[in-house]
């Protein structure tokens, strides 16, 4: 049960225009990061099902961090099971399902790596949340256009930086491309 001393600094974040980012692993962490207001809850490794309706309600987003928890397989190995790695095999084995059970339900799935090992691979992520169900046109939203407006930054439009990366092809027929972009055009300026 979340404490009134929880609401009490979400409020307070939110008040002084600051967001809220619960990392959680577990499914009372995630209750507990909504009942307290917070903006997106990173990983959410076994959030449970009858949540993703408030998510989308009160616009809790998901960072599913799918590229650091499809190296969390490593857990199988763990000789004899330990209860953690048994947690970490569980959530590894259902966190694409639960992804694709938060899109569909209308939450907004933004896309992070979540590691050092793997930072930048924004690429690969869009390819995992393709590949648990989430619609390509929303996984690519999830590294890009969705992700600048919840941060409050502008898309395309008239008058909006010229943060730009082109590609050969279409990005929503092969997802492959995001790792090779031909472009890359920030504040207007063309580094690649």
């Amino acid at each position: 049960m979340i404490e009134a001393g929880h609401w009490l600094a979400a409020g307070e974040v939110h008040t002084a225009g600051g967001r809220i980012a619960v990392h959680t692993q577990h499914p009372e962490g995630a209750e507990a990061a909504i009942d307290a207001g917070a903006d997106s809850i990173e990983h959410g490794m076994l959030l449970p099902e009858r949540l993703l309706d408030r998510m989308a309600a009160q616009g809790t987003a998901l960072v599913p961090a799918m590229t650091v928890i499809a190296h969390a397989e490593a857990a199988r190995q763990v000789d004899p099971p330990t209860a953690f790695s048994k947690f970490i095999v569980e959530g590894v084995h259902r966190h694409p399902a639960i992804v694709r059970a938060a899109a569909e339900a209308g939450v907004l799935i933004l896309a992070g790596t979540d590691s050092a090992d793997h930072h930048g691979d924004v690429a690969n992520e869009v390819a995992l949340l393709a590949a648990a169900g989430v619609r390509i046109e929303d996984a690519l939203g999830a590294a890009s256009w969705n992700a600048r407006r919840f941060l409050g930054r502008p898309g395309i439009e008239e008058g909006a930086p010229a943060d730009l990366t082109v590609y050969e092809c279409d990005p929503r027929s092969d997802s492959a491309v995001l790792a090779d972009p031909a472009r890359v055009v920030l504040k207007g300026r063309i580094l690649r």
